[in-house]
């Protein structure tokens, strides 16, 4: 008689704890980090490793590890170092970096333990090229830009083993997607839906599906959020829940919920998050842990 084995379940198909990561604004640049745990509580401040930097991207690989990279240091040069992290959260110190040093670039997994960065700004002007990242954390040289360069965009992982860059800033701010096979390959544009804006995060929820949410729509901070589909289709506006903001960061944890948290609004800095459930409703502000910051970057491990 053969062993009875239960399915899978939601909670099992992805990474179960996340990281908040580095940020802050010119002058003043943080190497800390902030884990977040499987029930969503973000944790104090952790003393940094690495170069303190800002404007940075993170993602997943190697199934339960993750990796963040590039970005402005403390004296606003452009960055392509990057820093891993253990399936314990541990971050490693500065690896050389790969390909084009820039920043307000975006980053997310692809085929199942694989990442990818791509866009972002090199002085003089937005780029669209991409750098892929091996299961085993090592990133890649530029591969040639697909799509309209642009800053100031997210990422976030759709149908199990596919991504997606949305939204961003190519001169105004835009709702143009770019769709990432599972081999990486990066599709061209995509007309958006919803209300253009960039400064924006995004993550991963349900197992299989993606949010994008906050950002400015060009003129003022927004809460609004985006649904992608299993499919890689974003929806239109959901009406936005808590404090509006820019530059904030998001994660996976719990293997199919999300989190946005830190970023800049009316007030200031903030430290606040937000719980995304596995159907994708964002909820209210949750006092904040760590120190405020804008322009953190955020993955999930373990």
């Amino acid at each position: 008689m053969f062993p009875i084995i239960p399915a899978a379940s939601a909670a099992d198909s992805g990474n179960q704890e996340g990281i908040f990561g580095f940020g802050g604004g010119y002058g003043n640049v943080k190497s800390m980090t902030n884990l977040v745990s499987d029930a969503g509580v973000v944790g104090t401040d952790v003393t940094g490793v690495g170069t303190a930097r800002r404007n940075l991207a993170a993602c997943e690989y190697g199934d339960d590890t993750g990796i963040f990279g590039f970005g402005f240091d403390g004296s606003n040069n452009l960055q392509s170092m990057t820093n891993l992290v253990t399936n314990a959260g541990v971050v490693g110190t500065d690896v050389t970096g790969v390909g084009t040093a820039r920043v307000y670039l975006a980053a997310c997994s692809y085929g199942e333990d694989k990442g990818i960065f791509g866009f972002g700004y090199e002085t003089p002007s937005n780029v669209g090229y991409t750098n892929l990242v091996t299961n085993a954390g090592v990133v890649g040289t530029d591969v040639t830009a697909v799509g309209t360069g642009r800053q100031v965009l997210s990422a976030c992982e759709y149908g199990g083993d596919k991504g997606i860059f949305g939204f961003g800033n190519d001169g105004s701010v835009c709702d143009i997607t770019n769709l990432v096979s599972n081999a990486g390959v990066v599709a061209s544009d995509v007309t958006g839906v919803g209300t253009a804006r960039s400064h924006l995060a995004g993550c991963s929820y349900g197992s299989d599906k993606g949010i994008f949410g906050f950002g400015s729509d060009g003129s003022s901070s927004i809460s609004t959020t985006s649904l992608v589909s299993n499919g890689g289709v974003v929806s239109s506006d959901v009406t936005g829940v808590g404090t509006a903001r820019e530059y904030p960061a998001a994660t996976q944890y719990g293997g199919n919920k999300g989190i946005f948290g830190y970023g800049s609004a009316a007030s200031g800095w903030v430290s606040m998050t937000n719980l995304v459930t596995n159907a994708g409703v964002v909820g209210t502000d949750v006092t904040g842990v760590g120190t405020a910051r804008s322009g953190p970057a955020a993955c999930s491990f373990n």
